[in-house]
């Protein structure tokens, strides 16, 4: 599977099929007409119309927006019509760095089309041809992508956290790794896409980070999010992207980022070399 294929994968946005979600006249997200009908039913929080779905002029706040909206997540979850909720409020805005209009709780956000942060920390040790990278098997309980491959740490950017508070937060509970080696990490880059689910709309941003491992440093499942760690020669993380789908879908995107940051994916070896560049900024 070419590694523009994977890019493309996670690219299928046709904005036709939905409907822009406004609030105080500012697109924040995306909702499918069956979801908009189903909020068509809480007409003192949401105001749906044929061409958007906005809020209601009363809701003037982003703590009363926090609440209105949250009630209305909470009666669809109890009629299964969203996944259970999590308790983990992520933000929503126009963009990242830009005001939070209300917060949503996490199982919502795919719904509203909203604007998703995560951050996604690739382990490796040495340098060149030689280089490693610590792979994560995660657990065969997970909702999403059981027992695909993932990076060393990866997770969702909730609301109310710095983004390397939350590289140090997952590294701890999902790896095990001690806060003074997590902290070394460095923010290098980050990957957007865009593309329909079943759910809605995965809209999501993840922020990348490197951190450079010490030989003899070995990461352990703490939370039971993962089920094992294996150290990779590159080459091998690079056949397995390239002739499977064993990593969860969004992995490959960082990990090609990764490869052409580190020299191992290059104009001169790679014929779609400024398509995969410019496919993960979308």
């Amino acid at each position: 599977m070419p590694y523009l294929d994977h890019i493309q994968e996670c690219n299928g946005f046709d904005p036709q099929r939905f409907r822009p979600f406004v609030i105080e006249g500012q697109p924040v997200g995306w909702i499918k007409p069956d979801m908009a009908l189903r909020l068509s039913a809480f007409p003192g929080t949401f105001r749906v119309e044929d061409d958007q779905v906005g809020l209601s002029s009363t809701l003037a706040t982003a703590e009363a927006r926090t609440e209105a909206v949250g009630k209305a997540m909470q009666a669809l979850a109890g009629q299964g019509v969203l996944q259970p909720l999590r308790g983990e409020m992520y933000p929503v805005m126009t963009d990242w760095g830009m005001p939070e209009l209300l917060r949503i709780d996490r199982s919502a956000v795919h719904a509203l089309g909203v604007l998703a942060v995560g951050v996604h920390l690739n382990g490796y040790v040495g340098r060149g041809p030689d280089q490693k990278l610590w792979i994560a098997r995660r657990a065969r309980d997970k909702a999403v992508a059981p027992g695909k491959l993932d990076h060393l740490v990866a997770g969702g950017q909730p609301a109310g956290l710095g983004l390397m508070e939350n590289v140090i937060k997952e590294c701890a509970e999902e790896a095990d790794i001690p806060q003074a080696l997590a902290q070394q990490a460095k923010a290098t880059s980050a990957v957007r896409y865009c593309f329909e689910n079943e759910q809605g709309l995965r809209n999501d941003l993840i922020f990348c980070y490197d951190l450079e491992c010490p030989a003899d440093f070995k990461p352990h499942p703490a939370d039971g999010e993962v089920e094992a760690f294996e150290l990779w020669p590159i080459a091998k993380v690079q056949e397995t992207v390239l002739e499977t789908r064993d990593f969860k879908f969004n992995v490959p995107l960082v990990l090609i980022d990764f490869m052409i940051r580190h020299g191992h994916i290059t104009a001169e070896n790679e014929k779609d070399y400024l398509g995969l560049i410019k496919g993960l900024r979308a």
